[in-house]
């Protein structure tokens, strides 16, 4: 079973202690950023979880025209360095396009390839060598269209780059119009490579075009799906989270409300150290 360095600090693996991927959908502010990645940190130290943050500079795939895209790749980039340098984690953003693959592996500990882009071969093959490059880690989410032995595929992918620290996303699968589902058995399945698995407990949430004009969700679902993974024993839990999501600029009905955050992670903590004997 592979275990992967994220930093001298941090390391995942199924069998390892818990780690948190957490933060805002979107980038909205360098002062929102910090104030969240600040809040969540403290409560990850209390309860002596490891944090890693993760925010988008872009939201590419938003489901309309007049979607709020984000702030940008250098603004995002700036406040991620920011974030890293003032609070003292890692972060961990996604890449939407070849040429967006080396400058941020410049920057950030963890590059994420999105969901509806894990088949792009190209694009894989490109953050894989950008990753390698740069001694980076790599979220993979698997496609909502993808079975969770296809993710196979994507990992000889990257591994033909050079590119070994890796971890694997679930985060649900389409289900009817509007809809995902979460089969915990996805989370076994793609532990099998050897690689560590993270749920994606709050996109698994999402309703994708249910709003219209917009992507809603299920918040209210957040904490089921998280108990259950957890339960299965998986590496990282990453979530969405938001001191007000109500207003949210993407995201904000499947994200978890930041004062509701500490009794989420103290229950997932005492499920992961049973679950794996700690």
């Amino acid at each position: 079973m592979k275990h992967i360095q994220i930093t001298d600090q941090i390391r995942i693996g199924n069998d390892l202690p818990l780690v948190l991927q957490a933060g805002p959908c979107q980038i909205e502010s360098r002062e929102h950023a910090l104030m969240l990645a600040r809040e969540i940190a403290a409560i990850a130290a209390d309860l002596g979880i490891p944090y890693i943050f993760k925010a988008s500079f872009d939201k590419a795939n938003r489901s309309s025209l007049g979607g709020r895209r984000g702030v940008g790749l250098a603004q995002g980039l700036e406040i991620l360095v920011a974030v890293r340098d003032s609070v003292g984690c890692p972060v961990l953003t996604d890449v939407h396009t070849e040429a967006q693959c080396r400058p941020v592996a410049e920057v950030v500990d963890m590059l994420q390839i999105p969901a509806f882009l894990c088949r792009q071969t190209d694009f894989v093959l490109a953050v894989g060598a950008a990753a390698a490059e740069y001694g980076r880690a790599v979220n993979v989410k698997k496609g909502q269209f993808l079975a969770p032995w296809d993710m196979r595929n994507v990992v000889d992918k990257l591994e033909s780059t050079g590119c070994n620290k890796l971890a694997l996303v679930e985060r649900g699968v389409t289900f009817g119009y509007g809809n995902l589902v979460v089969d915990p058995r996805s989370l076994y399945e793609m532990a099998k490579t050897g690689y560590p698995v993270v749920m994606d407990a709050t996109h698994a949430v999402q309703m994708p075009g249910a709003l219209g004009n917009a992507s809603g969700g299920k918040r209210e679902y957040v904490p089921v799906i998280a108990r259950a993974a957890v339960g299965v024993g998986i590496g990282a839990l990453f979530l969405e989270v938001h001191d007000d999501p109500d207003n949210a600029a993407s995201d904000g009905p499947n994200s978890v409300r930041l004062d509701q955050l500490p009794a989420l992670l103290r229950t997932l903590k005492a499920i992961d150290r049973a679950a794996k004997g700690h």
